[in-house]
């Protein structure tokens, strides 16, 4: 039997007052639609496909960035309701040789596939299964009317429901598995005569009730959809809280909770140490026993077992095995400190390598430079790069010692065991084991002082 999902992403989300689609509104690490996608992957499917319509390129080119390549996109150039949208899939041949069909809204981050996998297994027999849940306050959702027997005979949205059926509080989700063939059969009869003037999918319930509507009860919290910011904030609060939580359980320890944030695609390994105030973004691991924070934020960022990085900002960085960065550093995309090595207060580094056991310990900037091991950069020393046009490579070798506020000016080599004078500024290459010094005499004025402050007129 051929399984294929349908992610109905195709609005505009008016509540957002965005010019961003709603799907594509971050949340947790995430985008909306990034997290519904996410949640499809456990299930055994054949096909998935999205409808996409308000910035339909963009929210197709997401699509693929977290489905893959195979993701099929469908475009709903005129947005006339979740049923129209399921309709515009299968004319346009979306949904060729499926046999059965998950229905599930772009908007419900908190998902996960146990429950979307369950309806399939209650649809099985039926022409359909429906996800529902009880609401203590259901304003706003579709409410589940059932028959004496108490089957669901149809759903009602709020906009067209009477008084007495508002006051129910088990509510239709969005999210259905339907016998495609029968779906296609009865998409053809939804009709528009309603508050909203739009092809409900959910009338296609009570079309399909004589060849059985199986219901599937979810906990609240696991199938709320997001229809404006406040909801947004609230998604990413549950979303991030379960996160840790399950940091917790795998063994790294979080000081608060309460303050650290971890992103969705983050990685933390057993008996790293997340400071207060610490955020994890993109693409970030954190090795075993490495100690982040406080006030830290990495993004795309590998550190390494045994580091420490304090009060930093590291972008696409990678910091080895035992290297201490901070506090008060910024590592720019294609930093790398080596096994031990070390960038130290109001230190910025970007694309460039700080050898083993080096030390950039204070003060300096060190850009599009290789640094070897053991070497020692003083306070206040700047590889010059940019000459107002291009940026050129700094090479410093093993065991140098660079004097405090020394200016390396591009291009430009430091051999093994080579020093250079604080206060020089070097423009040539410096062999191994020289001194380099580039400074005027000293000139000393006596009485200067006394001259400059004039005669006392007082």
């Amino acid at each position: 039997m051929t399984r294929a999902a349908v992610v109905l992403a195709a609005g505009k989300g008016t509540r957002f007052r965005s010019d961003l689609a709603k799907v594509l509104h971050p949340v947790a690490g995430r985008s909306l639609l990034g997290w519904v996608l996410s949640a499809l992957q456990p299930i055994d499917l054949d096909r998935v496909v999205v409808v996409v319509g308000h910035q339909a390129d963009d929210v197709a080119r997401e699509a693929a960035r977290v489905a893959g390549d195979g993701v099929v996109t469908v475009h709903q150039a005129e947005q006339r309701g979740t049923g129209h949208a399921l309709r515009t899939a299968f004319e346009a041949g979306a949904l060729d040789g499926v046999h059965t069909v998950l229905v599930v809204p772009g908007d419900a981050p908190l998902v996960a596939g146990a429950p979307l996998e369950a309806m399939f297994d209650a649809q099985r027999g039926n022409a359909a299964a429906m996800m529902t849940t009880v609401l203590d306050d259901p304003t706003g959702y579709g409410r589940i009317l059932r028959d004496r027997a108490g089957a669901v005979a149809r759903v009602v949205e709020e906009a067209d429901a009477t008084p007495d059926e508002r006051a129910v509080r088990e509510v239709n989700v969005s999210m259905y598995v339907f016998d495609a063939a029968a779906a296609d059969r009865q998409l053809s009869r939804l009709g528009t005569h309603n508050a909203q003037g739009e092809e409900y999918l959910t009338d296609i319930v009570e079309l399909l009730v004589d060849d059985g509507v199986a219901a599937v009860a979810a906990p609240p919290h696991s199938v709320r959809g997001v229809n404006d910011r406040e909801q947004l904030a609230q998604a990413g609060a549950a979303l991030r809280s379960a996160m840790l939580s399950q940091l917790l359980r795998d063994g790294v320890t979080i000081v608060d909770p309460a303050t650290t944030y971890v992103g969705a695609d983050c990685t933390v390994a057993p008996d790293a140490v997340l400071l207060p105030s610490t955020h994890l973004e993109g693409a970030t691991h954190i090795a075993e026993r490495a100690v982040i924070g406080p006030s830290t934020r990495l993004v795309d960022t590998t550190v390494d077992a045994d580091a420490t990085v304090t009060f930093t900002v590291a972008v696409s960085a990678v910091v080895g095995a035992g290297a201490q960065v901070g506090p008060f550093t910024y590592l720019r995309p294609d930093a790398q400190l080596a096994e031990r090595a070390k960038a130290g207060a109001f230190v910025e580094v970007k694309q460039s390598v700080v050898g083993p056991r080096s030390k950039v310990p204070h003060l300096s900037y060190i850009g599009n430079t290789v640094i070897g091991s053991d070497t020692n950069i003083g306070a206040a020393t700047v590889t010059v790069n940019y000459d107002g046009r291009r940026k050129h490579q700094t090479t410093i070798g093993d065991r140098v010692r660079i004097g405090a506020d020394t200016m390396l000016i591009a291009p430009i080599k430091v051999g093994d065991d080579a020093y250079t004078g604080a206060g020089s500024v070097v423009t040539s290459d410096v062999p191994a084991g020289a001194l380099a010094v580039e400074r005027t005499e000293q000139r000393t004025i006596e009485g200067y002082a006394e001259r400059k402050r004039g005669p006392d007129t007082s």
